[in-house]
């Protein structure tokens, strides 16, 4: 690799820093649903329409925020909208009214659909598209996730829903670590013209490209239909109070952080498709294990869900950045948010099987989702390549990857 393709260390820490600060904002709405249950006696159906509340303004407007990106460089967004999205939360416990909840936690959405496009665009040219750096990028979301129900266990357990502008900690540390990152990331306006230039190079694949889509969308139901129940599932499949609770969500966001860093380096060595793959794969028999498993072998399963889940993580961006090399943030704007936040569309259905039925019969279909995404993904190609075998990367993988360690 020459030196002008190294990835720069010092940015990539500060935007993952900051992205670990924007995603607690994500975790956190999941996180608050047990205590919205269990202090506003919310039916199960209510409290996931507040996570659909997150994830449906989110969904719409991220494209936009994508496209505009793809057009202007838009760096102010990232301090602005990880204000939002904190202040958004910070207010989701203040007064008793539903209807207030549900818009504070859709405008904490939108700073989250504002916020991710440009990280990812940034963090791209600050990677010169290196797989692992920008693994390092998406590491840092996933342990905003798995801070999340820690955080919001210990400010609401000990101040109750009142206590939630405590919240607002987080969005500001991660303004102040955006700005300190788009310092560091400044440069000449004619260099940067030039880096977008460079890696905007090759044909947009947009039948690849909806595929993979299609995919990231599968998953997200199964994620945020894991993250909105798991804690209370935990409770009636161990016996435990709640913190088997915390500890269920916890144990779901913090394995995707391992999990996470372990998917960069493995497509490094075998290529992004089959490790994506195989993670759908995993997935499968972990969510399963999930939904039936007793006792203490249910957190184990937990983790392994994390795992499958999380491991394409990262590979997800590269790869639609990759497939839309001229609409870069159109692509981050899709993988990283608007396929990902579908998955709040769909908790409020979810909830309402729950109701009418139990929670272990409203998870069980979550167990076929990523085969469905594994049958989408099975016929791709790696990005540039002429074909690809449906069980590998093809011919020249090894060439295609050899630019992105």
């Amino acid at each position: 690799m020459s030196t002008n393709q190294t990835p720069r260390i010092r940015p990539i820490t500060l935007l993952s820093s900051g992205h670990a600060c924007v995603d607690v904002y994500q975790g956190a709405v999941a996180a608050l649903v047990p205590f919205f249950v269990s202090e506003r006696a919310y039916t199960y159906a209510a409290a996931s329409g507040i996570v659909l509340a997150a994830s449906l303004l989110s969904s719409v407007v991220q494209p936009l925020f994508g496209a505009l990106t793809d057009r202007w460089a838009l760096p102010w967004l990232l301090p602005v909208s990880t204000l939002v999205g904190g202040a958004g939360v910070a207010l989701a416990g203040v007064g008793d009214s539903y209807p207030l909840t549900l818009l504070v936690v859709a405008v904490s959405g939108l700073g989250v659909a504002a916020y991710h496009p440009e990280a990812a665009r940034v963090a791209r040219e600050v990677s010169r598209g290196s797989h692992t750096a920008m693994g390092w990028f998406s590491l840092g979301g996933n342990l905003g996730f798995a801070a999340a129900p820690l955080l919001v266990s210990a400010v609401i357990a000990t101040g109750g829903l009142r206590a939630s502008p405590l919240l607002a900690v987080p969005a500001l540390a991660g303004a102040a670590l955006c700005a300190a990152a788009l310092r560091a990331v400044r440069t000449p306006a004619r260099a940067t013209a030039a880096a977008r230039a460079s890696l905007a190079t090759g044909r947009d694949d947009w039948p690849s490209f909806l595929r993979l889509s299609g995919a990231v969308g599968c998953r997200s139901i199964v994620f945020v239909g894991l993250s909105a129940f798991i804690s209370l599932y935990a409770r009636q499949r161990t016996g435990g109070g709640d913190l088997s609770g915390t500890a269920a969500l916890f144990v779901l966001y913090l394995g995707g952080a391992v999990g996470t860093v372990a998917g960069g380096r493995l497509a490094t060595r075998f290529g992004r498709l089959p490790v994506v793959r195989w993670s759908y794969a995993l997935t499968v028999l972990a969510v399963a294990g999930v939904v039936f498993a007793p006792g203490p072998s249910f957190h184990l399963f937990a983790a392994l869900a994390s795992a499958g889940l999380y491991v394409p993580f990262s590979l997800h961006i590269t790869l639609g950045q990759d497939y839309l090399p001229r609409r870069v943030g159109t692509a981050s704007g899709v993988t990283l948010g608007l396929a990902v936040s579908v998955g709040g569309l769909a908790s409020p259905l979810v909830g309402a099987v729950a109701d009418a039925t139990s929670l272990q019969a409203a998870l069980a279909p979550l167990i076929a989702l990523p085969a469905l995404g594994w049958l989408l993904l099975r016929t791709l190609r790696e990005p540039g390549l002429p074909r690809a075998a449906p069980g590998g990367p093809g011919p020249g993988a090894g060439a295609a990857r050899a630019g992105h360690e």
